[in-house]
C-alpha cells in the first residue's frame, strides 16, 4: 500500500479513535447500575418508559429509542409490531396498555406496504423498502391484536402480509428475496422469529398455508444448526461471530413455532443453543454480546437486548419441560439485567430504558436506549414472575 494511503488510513484511525474516546467520556455517568433487585419495581420502570416511548411522537408507534443526551428518536414499525404483543400481555398491569397496542396496531395498518410488507428501518415516507422480518414482527402485532379484539382490519392485514412473506419464500424454506437492506441479506437464519410470525397468522386465521410455511423456516434453520447448538449464517453483520441478539431470535422463533405445531425437535434445536448458552454464562448471569462456532465469547461487553431475549427462552423451556436448570438460568441473567436497569435517573428519557449493551459504550446500540431491549427486558421479568404459576411440560415431550 502506497505511504499516502497508509498515512490516510492511519488519520482516519486516530479520529475514530479519538471520536470514540470523546463519546465515551461525554456519556459516562449518564447511565447508572443498581442495586435493586425487585422484578416488580424494575417492570413498572420498563413499562413507563415504553410508554413514554409510544407519548414522544406524532403518531402511535414506539420510538426506536434515545440517544445518550438527546431527545426520543421517530417511531420504529418493526420493533413495535412485537411491543404489541407485551402491552397485551401485560395490561393486567396497566389496563391503559390495551388502548395502547390497539393504537400501535392501527399506526402498522395505516403505513402497511401496498403490497402487504412491513418497511425496513424507522419510519419513513421516502421510498421505503420492504423487510422480509420487520413484517413477520408486525404479525406478531396483529395476530394478538385480532384475537384480543376480532376488530377484522387486523386480520386483513395479517393476510395480506402473510401472502407477501409466502410469495417470497424459497422452496427451502429459506428467505432470499424481500430480506432488509439494512442486514447482510446471507446470513438470516434468524429470519425464523419472523416465520413465527406468520405462524401466529396462520393459526388466528390466515390459514394453513402460512403455518406450512413457517414450518419449513423452521426446519430450514434447525438444517443450518451444528451439533453444539451454534447457528451459520446468523447475524446482522458477521455470520462467524453471530450476536447473542440474533443467535436469541433464532431460539424464540424455534420455540415460538414449536408452541402452534407440536414439533418437539423445533424445542430441542432451541434447547441445544440454550443449554450451551447456560454452559458459558459466569456466576454474575453475564454472557458476552457475540460468540465464535465453538461458543467462546469474542468481546468483552454484554449484549443486554440479547441477554434478555435468552432469558425469555430459558423461562419457556422451563414452561415446556418443567426443568428447573432453565428457571434458575433466567432468574440468574435476570438478576444482572436488574442490576444494569437504571430506575433512579432524573432524565424521563433514560430512566426505566435498557440499553442495547453492558457497558453502554459497547458495540451494540452504543450510547443508546433501545425499545426493543426494554421491550424483552419487560418480557423477561414477566415471565419468571409468571412461570412461578406454571410448570407443566406441554410440548417437549410430544413426537414431532
Amino acid at each position: 500500500m502506497p505511504v499516502a494511503s497508509l498515512l490516510r488510513k492511519g488519520l482516519r484511525f486516530a479520529r475514530d479513535h479519538v471520536k470514540r474516546q470523546s463519546e465515551t467520556l461525554r456519556c459516562s455517568g449518564l447511565y447508572r447500575e443498581s442495586d435493586n433487585t425487585d422484578p416488580a419495581v424494575h417492570l413498572k420502570e420498563a413499562i413507563g418508559w415504553l410508554i413514554r416511548a409510544q407519548d414522544s411522537g406524532p403518531d402511535r408507534g414506539i420510538s426506536y429509542g434515545v440517544p445518550f443526551g438527546q431527545d426520543f428518536l421517530g417511531s420504529y414499525p418493526e420493533t413495535t409490531g412485537y411491543i404489541i404483543p407485551t402491552f397485551l400481555k401485560l395490561s393486567s398491569l396497566n389496563p391503559s396498555l390495551v388502548t395502547r397496542a390497539t393504537e400501535a396496531g392501527n399506526w402498522e395498518v395505516d403505513i402497511q406496504l401496498p403490497s402487504g410488507a412491513v418497511m425496513g428501518g424507522s419510519y419513513t415516507t421516502q421510498n421505503p423498502s420492504p423487510a422480509l422480518f420487520n413484517t413477520g414482527m408486525v404479525l406478531l402485532g396483529l395476530s394478538d391484536l385480532y384475537l384480543k379484539t376480532r376488530q377484522q382490519k387486523f386480520l386483513d392485514a395479517a393476510c395480506r402480509a402473510a401472502d407477501w412473506m409466502i410469495s417470497v419464500q424459497e422452496p427451502d424454506g429459506n428467505w432470499i428475496k424481500g430480506n432488509s437492506a439494512f442486514a447482510n441479506p446471507s446470513a438470516t437464519v434468524y429470519n425464523v422469529k419472523a416465520a413465527w410470525g406468520l405462524c401466529e397468522a396462520g393459526a388466528a386465521g390466515a390459514g394453513s398455508a402460512a403455518v406450512e410455511a413457517a414450518i419449513r423456516n423452521a426446519e430450514y434453520c434447525l438444517s443450518q444448526q451444528r451439533d453444539n447448538g451454534w447457528f451459520a449464517n446468523c447475524c446482522l453483520d458477521d455470520p462467524s461471530r453471530p450476536l447473542l441478539h440474533t443467535i436469541a431470535y433464532s431460539m424464540q422463533g424455534l420455540v415460538g413455532i414449536a408452541k402452534i405445531t407440536d414439533r418437539s425437535d423445533f424445542v430441542a434445536g432451541a434447547a441445544r443453543c440454550a443449554d450451551a448458552l447456560m454452559s458459558v454464562m459466569d456466576d454474575r448471569g453475564f454472557l458476552p454480546g457475540r460468540f465464535d462456532a465453538s461458543w467462546r465469547g469474542t468481546v468483552s461487553w454484554c449484549c443486554l437486548t440479547g441477554s434478555a431475549q435468552t432469558s425469555l427462552v430459558w423461562s419457556e423451556l422451563y414452561r415446556l419441560t418443567g426443568k428447573t436448570v432453565y428457571r434458575d438460568a433466567a432468574h440468574l441473567v435476570n438478576l444482572y439485567l436488574m442490576r444494569h436497569h437504571d430506575i433512579h435517573n432524573k432524565d424521563p428519557r433514560l430512566r426505566g430504558g435498557v440499553p442495547g449493551s453492558w457497558p453502554p459504550g459497547g458495540d451494540y446500540g452504543r450510547f443508546k436506549i433501545l425499545n426493543w431491549a426494554t421491550n424483552f427486558f419487560a418480557e423477561a421479568l414477566w415471565a419468571e414472575i409468571t412461570s412461578k404459576e406454571s410448570s407443566t411440560p406441554t410440548v417437549a415431550n410430544r413426537a414431532g
